[in-house]
């Protein structure tokens, strides 16, 4: 009998037997990032650490701009279209996760709810239901870092945050890598103090301190788990 004239639930399961042959073995993540700089370098150094496939964890900016609503955006696009040049194929992953700072962006709660609304409702190419995460800091991704070295309290302005982090990191530079390194022997306590943060307020409050951060970090250290 030939392939056309098979059952067709031969031939699905078929498919789908395929599907999970190609799979990676474990979860695969797609990350997109409001900034070029310091938050993919970190990532990027993470998955290196921890030898992740880059069939596994997709580390990129945003290429419609820096907006939160437009890294939302980028991440939803890429992962229904895919991108050939990235050798990305559309609905290729099992979580997205979009990585922004409060900042003063005016799209900020916009970008929350779309990710909100977006969770669960896409589904990848095993037919599964994908979450969509936003690891979004207020106010700025440093205040990850700031939180290996100690705990933040009251509403900060970016710049205090950069200014207390120089103390423990000289020299701080957002196109330089290598802080994941720096930190990593101090990732308890930010975990720690980034999940006192989250019991305390939200990503939704927009003032208090706050970073999702801690929740990405967590999810990629454990992956092959």
């Amino acid at each position: 009998m030939g392939k056309d004239n098979q059952p067709k639930h031969r031939q699905q399961a078929r498919d789908l037997r395929r599907r999970e042959a190609l799979r990676a073995p474990f979860e695969r993540v797609l990350i997109v990032c409001e900034g070029e700089k310091s938050e993919p370098l970190y990532i990027s150094e993470i998955r290196s650490d921890y030898r992740l496939a880059t069939a596994n964890v997709q580390v990129l900016s945003s290429a419609l701009g820096t907006q939160p609503r437009q890294v939302v955006e980028y991440a939803e696009m890429l992962f229904r279209e895919g991108d050939r040049s990235k050798a990305i194929q559309p609905c290729a992953f099992d979580r997205l996760v979009a990585v922004f700072d409060r900042d003063d962006h005016a799209s900020y709660h916009q970008a929350l709810a779309k990710a909100e609304a977006l969770n669960g409702k896409l589904k990848n190419d095993a037919d599964e239901s994908v979450p969509f995460q936003a690891a979004a800091s207020v106010p700025c991704f440093e205040l990850w870092l700031l939180l290996h070295f100690e705990d933040v309290h009251a509403p900060i302005h970016r710049n205090e945050v950069y200014d207390r982090l120089k103390l423990y990191l000289p020299g701080y530079d957002k196109g330089k890598g290598g802080y994941w390194a720096a930190t990593k022997d101090r990732l308890d306590f930010a975990i720690q103090r980034a999940q006192a943060r989250a019991a305390a307020t939200s990503a939704h409050n927009g003032h208090e301190p706050y970073t999702g951060m801690h929740d990405l970090v967590s999810r990629l250290i454990h992956l092959k788990d």
